[in-house]
């Protein structure tokens, strides 16, 4: 029997969640930087996406906080490959190379981040081409950048109201405390790892998906924000349809970071199969709510409804809606 939800105190701690908080400074950051002009989608994706030939160049980094380099120094070497993969796979790519940005305070604090940098890119079997490091700093940073290419992407953009929402993450885990990385790669075959990932360019060079994000440090809830904010639409989700692990709590669970998690938006004839191709691969996937017109995030469980995000008040990454969006 599903456990009973209090909305309006799950959606207080959504709002006040840091991970979501944070995706704020994107807006700043790159209106600062005058990024008004994209290259094929607006800044806000997950990756830059270059028109190459007959596909795109995916191009994307991402930079880790100095506290989890600390507390975590090897697990951080593994995220800055995995995180940097599931940015392009998000977009409907496949990953071909990935330079590091690496400090530390000696030869001896760098070796387990580099140590899992490593791992992760044979495991996942693409290759470190290149960087920076610098082994005479106070403290240890990481930041990891990645090249991709795909054929038929999948964007932040392209929610339309009348998808389904999707939720699809890999179950067969753990938390890597105490931090809210819900950490299930480490351990997997390498194969699986690889053949996980390739969902998603399939997913979008079979026709059945035109927009996805992977689940980021600001959880489900935040992620989909992001996704309809970019896509000018409004997304309510029912927590308890959302694949979890049953000794997870519901708040806490909302705002993981899953190492492997995706956000898809699906017209509703593709769903089961979409849904099919994920459970063929043992990966936990659920039809978790609608995209529907409007400019509002809500969290729903039966008659009882409350908004965490209504960007007709505020923005949050300051993508502007569309002018059809209701």
């Amino acid at each position: 029997m599903a456990e009973p939800l209090d909305i309006a105190a799950l959606a207080a701690a959504l709002r006040a969640s840091s991970g979501l908080a944070a995706k704020a400074d994107i807006g700043a950051v790159s209106n600062r930087l005058g990024l008004a002009t994209p290259m094929a989608v607006p800044v806000g994706d997950d990756c830059a996406a270059i028109p190459d030939g007959d596909g795109f160049l995916l191009f994307a980094i991402e930079g880790f906080m100095n506290e989890f380099v600390a507390a975590d120094p090897w697990f951080a070497g593994w995220c800055g490959v995995m995180v940097n993969l599931s940015d392009i796979a998000a977009m409907g790519g496949r990953s071909l190379a990935v330079v590091d940005a690496l400090w530390a305070d000696g030869e001896e604090k760098a070796k387990p981040v580099l140590d899992g940098l490593r791992a992760a890119a044979e495991a996942y079997g693409v290759p470190i081409v290149g960087g920076h490091s610098n082994l005479h700093t106070d403290r240890g940073q990481l930041s990891v950048a990645i090249l991709g290419r795909a054929g038929s992407l999948l964007t932040s953009f392209d929610a339309r109201p009348g998808d389904r929402l999707i939720a699809a993450i890999d179950l067969r885990g753990r938390y890597r405390e105490p931090f809210s990385n819900w950490e299930a790669a480490t351990d997997a075959p390498p194969a699986r790892l690889r053949g996980d990932l390739d969902l998603l360019p399939a997913i979008a060079e079979a026709g059945l998906c035109k927009a996805a994000k992977d689940i980021s440090q600001a959880g489900i809830v935040g992620t989909a924000a992001m996704l309809a904010e970019c896509s000018g639409v409004g997304i309510d989700i029912e927590p308890g349809l959302v694949p979890r692990p049953d000794h997870v709590p519901m708040q806490r669970w909302l705002s993981s970071f899953p190492s492997f998690g995706y956000l898809l938006s699906v017209a509703p004839q593709h769903v089961d199969e979409v849904l099919n191709r994920f459970g063929e691969r043992s990966i936990s996937a659920a039809d978790i709510g609608a995209v529907v017109p409007g400019h509002r995030v809500r969290i729903v469980d039966g008659g009882v409804q409350e908004t965490i995000w209504d960007f007709g008040d505020r923005p949050l990454l300051g993508c502007v809606l569309r002018e059809d969006a209701a």
